[in-house]
């Protein structure tokens, strides 16, 4: 077992995955263009299926005009802490693949692989001093707009990133909340041999 950051595992894993988690208190401080360059080559660097590399991400720094637009991209919920975010991302992937012979076919991992690079961005954000908080809760059909993209592409997620806050800066309903989260038993989410979990 190993304990950190009030949780403790129940196998001997690394710190690091029970120090990460989702804050909402974030301070009202941007992330340097190149500070967020180098989160984002690190993230470039995930595993994909084949080496598709069928992520693409769509940023923006606190303060600037592209924030405030991606911000209002987010449901109300979370714009509210999210807009004090030192950057915002949106994680968009590419859903097909080209064949050598020019036939366009579905990419059947692009979720899972954008996924590899958003735990990416996670782990290279916490090396440099911040936290990540991803999202479901925005506007998916304006965000193809917003974002420009093409056909072919599917916004996953949104995420914050930045330096924590303290959790008073948060509105009070949020406060209580702002704690590391709990996660199942391990015999809940991993099956040898044959899938035993709830229907």
């Amino acid at each position: 077992m190993t304990t950190s950051n009030n949780r403790t595992s129940e196998f001997p894993i690394d710190a690091f995955f029970l120090d990460r988690w989702s804050p909402r208190a974030f301070a009202k401080e941007a992330i340097e263009r190149d500070t967020m360059l180098t989160i984002l080559d690190a993230a470039h660097w995930a595993p994909s299926s084949g080496n598709s590399q069928p992520w693409r991400f769509v940023y923006a720094l606190h303060g600037t005009e592209d924030f405030t637009r991606l911000a209002d991209l987010l449901v109300p919920g979370n714009r509210r802490w999210a807009q004090n975010a030192g950057a915002l991302v949106f994680f968009v992937s590419k859903t097909y693949r080209v064949s050598k012979d020019g036939e366009r076919r579905e990419g059947y991992t692009h979720s899972f692989d954008t996924g590899a690079a958003w735990f990416s961005i996670i782990c290279q954000a916490m090396k440099l001093g911040y936290h990540a908080h991803g999202m479901e809760g925005f506007d998916k059909e304006k965000a193809v707009g917003e974002l420009g993209l093409p056909e072919g592409f599917r916004v996953e997620a949104a995420a914050a990133i930045g330096r924590m806050a303290a959790k008073d800066t948060l509105p009070e309903d949020l406060r209580e909340r702002e704690v590391p989260s709990q996660r199942k038993p391990v015999s809940e989410v991993a099956f040898e041999g044959r899938f035993a979990g709830e229907e």
